[in-house]
């Protein structure tokens, strides 16, 4: 199994790789295989709704986006991490993350996501809530932990003494194992649920 995170930091060794850290000793304890992408110091631009990728299955401006497209489909798990930024994720990660789920149209149903923020003080809980709607708007369960996925710090390497948030991460790190191994074991013997043909329905005629 593999769980593919994605870091969007600028910073290669700040506080939200500290954060991942944590996840990752759990991971490789369940045998889970992990890949870190930073892409917080990318150049990437936002979506803009040409529809393209429906016509090339990838999006039309080929940069990190298409390259972590065929990753993101092999994965068992995403784990997405941002720093916060006035209440709100790294603008970076959002552009890179609007454009990777809109453009790649394999089957995400039962992919286990979970989000990862870290911040000074606030902001963190609607940042949190912010990167999970990628997750519930595509059939992807959310894992969950002891308290909401966050850590404290500002300065590089101050998420080390933030003790319950480290906690949180394995906490996070074993649920999301154990989910992934879970529904792996559950397509096996029952599938995917039934799925209906979506209904779109406009609110202006």
């Amino acid at each position: 199994m593999k769980v593919l995170m994605l870091n969007g930091s600028p910073h290669a060794k700040g506080n939200t790789s500290i954060a991942l850290d944590e996840m990752r000793k759990i991971f490789e304890q369940e045998g889970i295989e992990t890949e870190e992408i930073l892409v917080g110091n990318k150049d990437v631009r936002g979506c803009i709704a040409c529809c393209s990728c429906y016509e090339k299955g990838e999006c039309v401006f080929d940069d990190i986006v298409n390259e972590i497209a065929p990753k993101f489909e092999e994965c068992d798990g995403l784990v997405v991490a941002s720093p916060v930024y006035y209440a709100s994720a790294n603008g970076t990660l959002i552009s890179l993350l609007d454009r990777l789920f809109y453009s790649t149209h394999f089957e995400k149903r039962m992919k286990v996501g979970a989000s990862v923020v870290v911040a000074r003080r606030g902001g963190l809980s609607a940042t949190f809530d912010e990167l999970n709607k990628y997750f519930t708007i595509c059939g992807m369960p959310v894992a969950s932990s002891q308290y909401w996925n966050s850590v404290h710090g500002r300065e590089q390497g101050e998420a080390r003494e933030d003790a319950e948030g480290l906690q949180t991460m394995r906490t996070l790190a074993r649920n999301m194992a154990f989910l992934m191994k879970s529904i792996a074991l559950g397509k096996e013997k029952y599938g995917l649920p039934e799925q209906e043909i979506q209904q779109p329905t406009n609110f202006i005629r």
